[in-house]
């Protein structure tokens, strides 16, 4: 009987005090103060991922092999053909060097005669991603 009052009396206590302190929480608005070159950064990178598509776009493979070798190949590339861009990708378990990003299947045989020349291993591909 006498431990049930001490434990009811010490809960009481204990209660009461944490019942008298105020609460303080988080204010209920919150404002965000951001340099708007970020906004602008944000903007243009949505405009490079939104032109950025793989399924519909030609390219050119001048490369299947190691990562070293495709390396170099993508910066002797490079060296070649300043206007076209190029990136290289893994394919468990080799790397493969693509070339630019023709919207039209002329566009990319046009420029895939001209790679032949230079690459005589390249292929004009449609990757499916």
């Amino acid at each position: 009987m006498r431990i049930l009052r001490t434990q009811s009396i010490l809960s009481f206590f204990i209660l009461s005090s944490f019942s008298g302190f105020k609460a303080y929480s988080q204010p209920s608005k919150i404002n965000i103060v951001q340099d708007p070159k970020f906004e602008m950064l944000l903007n243009e990178k949505r405009k490079i991922n939104s032109s950025i598509t793989v399924n519909d776009r030609y390219k050119v493979q001048i490369f299947y092999g190691t990562n070293e070798e495709a390396k170099k190949n993508l910066s002797q590339f490079k060296k070649e053909f300043r206007n076209l861009d190029g990136t290289i990708i893994y394919s468990n378990p080799s790397y493969k060097v693509w070339v630019g990003t023709f919207k039209t299947r002329i566009e990319a045989e046009k420029n895939y005669k001209e790679i032949l020349k230079k690459y005589p291993t390249a292929l004009l591909i449609r990757p499916n991603k």
